[in-house]
């Protein structure tokens, strides 16, 4: 037993179990209280993320120049530059180190990727300054999601890999009766991983999204290349940084863990997914870029999650208020660029029922309105809520969507103690059910669509069939007639949706909980995989047989 392995084993034996029950557990503590991390933990992580900026960042691995042009969506450059090396170079030197990786022991991988989640934990103040400087997250976002959200994903896909590869016997003497004289047979069964794997990261969630793909890669025995988006390179330079330090503690090739950076004016994330030793992908990104991987990718093992169509159907409600109230949250959490945000907001045209008395259409609209007008109101609040906007292309998205009818015109606002910021509030728009062109494809950012529907029932089968034609990670239901709770039930796991039914406290469509939801589904065109469950892991590794005649 490795002595990573052995320290973390209560841990892991820990996230078996929680992954099996599916209740609430969390390996690593989200809240950033100096009593937890160490009392100069903020200070020291937003003092080691100045020191990086201008500087060429600290990782040793191989490179023939050096690229990175990452820009704060908070006003400033980075101007930190990362090793690069040519594709076949990396690949090469992926497969060189992997080879050594694939004969290590199943706890050998096991502690080191465990050992490296423990680590980046102790970083995640510097993590959260990373994460925030180039996704746009406000800081207790960038903090959690980056941090110890992300680390939990990335725990919760070693342990569901761990427990899939521990049912593997290591050997086995097989005895078949055969009359007077018994076959014996020795079986040795040997963990055989699929080769290079490719994790390709989004600029939103850099961490979130492609810890559960690395460590999943990893532990399963095969050398991993991380390919961050352009304009979010940092904090998994960071991550690979550290893996790569724990690799050579424990005796391994570095290169098990390689960064592959690039441009945007220079991408070679196409030549990685097409190169032949790269067995296993992971992809976050756009449904167009994800098209072009899937159609590429043949004979690879190819994990999605792509983009989505999220829906909120209001029948009636017992608290009104309560209800806009959470629906503006979720509208305005990250200025909606997060692929669980809710777009679609079907409301019957002839109203809806509360404890206020009948509500119309237009009231409902507006009381999201105001509601989104009350939360946003102080702003230092709307700055903690909104955070800032990664990528201007978001904000052209937000232009074009205002020709529409607009019940809540988008504003930029300005974010305290940085001038430069992109930031902007909800823009929520009216539409008719007729009007499919606008409402029925992705509109990633902070667009909102109020769409006024014959009835319920026209409200759940265009949400669902928009689900399962467009894809959707989420979906949302205000009702308070059991009938119309079960028929949207059944209306959303046919489309291979995640249901939240009449949320009006803390608890937002939004969030999604490691070791307890299954997120995304893989069952509609927002991905092809889920984060986390058995078929995420047992496809990354496979099983040899060796039989000897027994000597007995």
């Amino acid at each position: 037993m490795s002595a990573f392995f052995a320290a973390h084993q209560g841990l892991l034996e820990a996230a078996v179990q929680a992954a099996r029950t599916r209740g609430y557990w969390s390996a690593y503590p989200e809240t950033p209280s100096g009593k937890i991390y160490g009392e100069t933990a903020k200070a020291d992580g937003e003092a080691a993320f100045k020191a990086l900026i201008g500087q060429p960042f600290p990782l040793d691995q191989q490179a023939t120049t050096r690229v990175g042009r990452e820009t704060s969506p908070y006003g400033f450059d980075l101007a930190i530059s990362y090793p690069s090396a040519p594709v076949a170079s990396l690949v090469a030197a992926a497969e060189k180190a992997g080879a050594a990786w694939a004969r290590a022991g199943v706890e050998d991988r096991v502690g080191v990727a465990l050992e490296i989640l423990a680590r980046l934990n102790r970083e995640s103040f510097l993590i959260a300054n990373m994460v925030q400087h180039t996704s746009g997250q406000a800081f207790m976002m960038a903090f959690q999601a980056g941090g110890p959200h992300a680390q939990d994903r990335g725990l919760e896909a070693v342990a569901y890999a761990y427990d899939e590869m521990a049912k593997i016997p290591g050997a086995v003497t097989w005895t078949k009766p055969a009359g007077k004289v018994n076959l014996v047979l020795d079986k040795q069964f040997r963990i055989v991983p699929r080769g290079v794997a490719l994790v390709i990261g989004c600029a939103t969630f850099p961490t979130w999204n492609s810890y559960p793909g690395l460590f999943a890669s990893l532990v399963t025995g095969n050398p991993v290349i991380v390919k961050p988006h352009p304009g979010a390179i940092l904090p998994l330079a960071e991550t690979v940084r550290v893996a790569r330090a724990v690799l050579a503690e424990a005796g391994f090739p570095a290169d098990v863990v390689q960064l592959a950076a690039d441009e945007a004016d220079a991408p070679i994330t196409k030549d990685l997914v097409l190169h032949p030793s790269v067995k296993i992908i992971d992809f976050t990104g756009s449904p167009a870029f994800g098209a072009w991987v899937r159609a590429h990718a043949e004979g690879k093992q190819v994990y999605t999650e792509e983009a989505g169509v999220n829906s909120i159907v209001i029948d009636a409600t017992d608290d009104f208020r309560g209800m806009t109230g959470n629906i503006a949250f979720s509208l305005s959490l990250y200025t909606g660029q997060m692929c669980t945000a809710p777009q679609n907001i079907f409301v019957p045209r002839a109203g809806i029922e509360t404890p206020d008395g009948h509500k119309s259409f237009e009231a409902v609209a507006e009381g999201i309105k105001i509601s989104v007008d009350r939360l946003l109101g102080d702003p230092e609040r709307a700055a903690a809520v909104l955070g800032a906007v990664q990528s201007e292309a978001t904000l052209a998205r937000v232009d074009a969507a205002a020709k529409g009818r607009v019940i809540r015109a988008a504003e930029r606002i300005a974010l305290p103690g940085y001038d430069g910021a992109r930031a902007v509030t909800p823009l929520i728009l009216a539409a008719d059910a007729a009007d499919t062109a606008d409402y029925t494809v992705e509109c990633f950012g902070p667009v909102a669509y109020v769409i006024a529907t014959d009835s319920t029932a026209d409200s759940l089968a265009r949400a669902a069939g928009t689900a399962r034609e467009k894809g959707a990670i989420t979906a949302s239901l205000y009702a308070t007639d059991p009938a119309v709770i079960d028929a949207a039930a059944d209306a959303f796991a046919a489309a291979g949706v995640a249901l939240s039914v009449n949320l009006t406290g803390q608890v937002f469509v939004n969030q999604s909980a490691a070791f307890s939801d299954y997120h995304v589904s893989g069952a509609n065109p927002a991905g092809n995989a889920s984060l986390t469950d058995t078929a995420f892991v047992a496809s990354r590794f496979r099983v040899a047989t060796v039989r000897r005649q027994s000597a007995a």
